[in-house]
């Protein structure tokens, strides 16, 4: 079965773009809220919480990933009974998954007051907060997620997204009125388990509602599912190096520096994520359908396919990049009422800007990358990546001066991106999918991509800077 891919993308990025808005302006308020009425360490007990639940989601393995790619062949070939013994397994390696995460993340209790540096506010239990946080997590295994590969396999992930996006909606009013009303942490945290669980009640029946022929029943064949679990080894060596590069910033800057300092970096850190949440709205609409292009059309079209999102995409990169050289700063500045404890000075905003350019430039080919079951060849990219960002981390924090250890965090990040993860994972596109040819086009437009992108910041920089300065005379 062919799927329509320009209408598909078209619907999957009006609902990104939708989505998006409100990850935009809720979140924002959300935050701010925070700041201005329970102050930056609770601000960082979300971050920590964050990372900590990030690096128990590892459990996954990245089961979800591995399945949806699999799928894709099934769905190009209108194989429904594939499909549902596909089904089945995920349902059951979920529900492991969520027994997993509960029951390490148990064990960690004893140990999450030696992951704070200083004094926790105190009309909080860190381990009741801990356990909340906890079950949210482990909820959506325990209930209906994996009903969500049968959307993405199909290309119908705005369906995913559209339920995301009303369920946030009534979530952030919901908690809006209860720090507004109570300033309570705890009724805060338990409201957004109460959303998991009503945001998986409706995915399933979405589901359900759209492929009622797709259950979970049927043995997937022995063969099938050794090709799954091989994938599932090397997706999972890929999360092991993705938590390692995100996931364990926030937990050093809590060991070393202190909840303030990790609230600090997770504000400039919150502009970069909803920035590229706007970029994503190209390359997340897309990858269903390079799944269902490669077993349906030559790999020419696919290529000339690939370059045009990578172009429209980086498009967007440059524009977004250009915009935050501007206004990241005043922004931040107006946003913290230029507390100077959360506001850092002018160079942690342009290696932001650089992190996010560089991080995103890669988008739309680990989307095809995912799509084509590309994870074998570079397994050991992103443990090599996560490696030397965990170890620089610590380097600069222990020996920079103080002004500039966040922007160490940030520059070894943008180390494992530029030196190790994009030379790495372009090479295996290229030579395992593509060819030499190809591979030369797609450089030469990125050589194009960042001398404009360069060009554009610095005179957004300039122009910036000449206009505060009339502003302050």
């Amino acid at each position: 079965m062919r799927l329509d891919f320009k209408k598909n993308v078209k619907r999957n990025m009006f609902a990104n773009a939708m989505a998006s808005g409100i990850k935009l302006l809720f979140p924002f308020l959300n935050r701010t809220l925070f700041l201005w009425l329970l102050g930056p360490a609770y601000l960082g007990l979300n971050g920590l919480f964050s990372s900590i639940l990030g690096v128990l989601m590892l459990a996954e393995l990245g089961f979800g990933t591995a399945v949806v790619c699999s799928m894709y062949k099934p769905v190009a070939d209108d194989d429904r009974e594939l499909l549902c013994a596909y089904l089945k397994f995920y349902r059951t390696v979920y529900r492991c998954v969520g027994a997993i995460i509960f029951i390490v993340g148990l064990a960690l209790l004893p140990f999450l007051g030696k992951l704070v540096h200083g004094a926790v506010p105190p009309d909080i239990d860190l381990h009741v907060l801990y356990v909340i946080h906890l079950v949210n997590t482990a909820a959506s295994y325990f209930l209906f997620a994996y009903r969500g590969v049968v959307l993405g396999a199909h290309h119908r992930n705005d369906v995913i997204t559209n339920i995301r996006t009303a369920v946030s909606i009534a979530q952030y009013v919901v908690v809006f009125l209860i720090l507004l009303v109570t300033r309570n942490y705890y009724h805060y945290v338990l409201a957004t388990v109460i959303f998991t669980v009503v945001q998986n009640v409706l995915l399933v029946s979405a589901s359900r509602r759209l492929f009622p022929d797709i259950e979970p029943r049927g043995i997937l064949p022995p063969a099938l599912r050794r090709r799954v679990v091989s994938d599932v080894k090397s997706i999972f060596m890929h999360k092991v190096g993705g938590v390692i590069t995100h996931s364990t910033d926030n937990l050093v800057i809590s060991a070393f520096l202190g909840l303030v300092a990790v609230a600090a970096y997770g504000n400039y850190y919150y502009v970069v994520a909803n920035v590229a949440s706007l970029v994503a709205i190209v390359y997340a609409s897309m990858t269903g359908g390079f799944g269902n292009k490669i077993y349906t059309e030559s790999k020419e079209t696919n290529f000339r396919l690939f370059r045009k999102m990578n172009r429209l995409s980086m498009a967007a990169v440059i524009f977004c990049s250009v915009a935050m050289t501007a206004l990241y700063q005043p922004f931040i500045k107006i946003w913290t009422k230029n507390d100077p404890e959360l506001v850092c000075h002018s160079l942690t905003p342009v290696l932001m800007v650089l992190y996010f350019y560089i991080m995103q430039s890669r988008q739309v080919l680990l989307a095809f990358k995912s799509a084509a079951s590309l994870w074998r060849q570079d397994r050991w990219k992103p443990i090599v990546a996560g490696a030397v960002n965990l170890t620089t981390n610590i380097l600069f924090v222990i020996f920079l001066p103080d002004a500039y250890k966040l922007d160490g965090v940030i520059f070894s990040t943008i180390i494992g991106f530029a030196l190790i993860q994009i030379p790495w994972e372009s090479h295996v596109v290229f030579s395992a999918f593509f060819g030499k040819s190809e591979a030369r086009a797609y450089w030469r437009d990125h050589a194009v991509f960042a001398a404009l992108a360069l060009s554009l910041c610095a005179a957004a920089w300039f122009v910036s800077g000449w206009l505060q300065s009339l502003i302050h005379a």
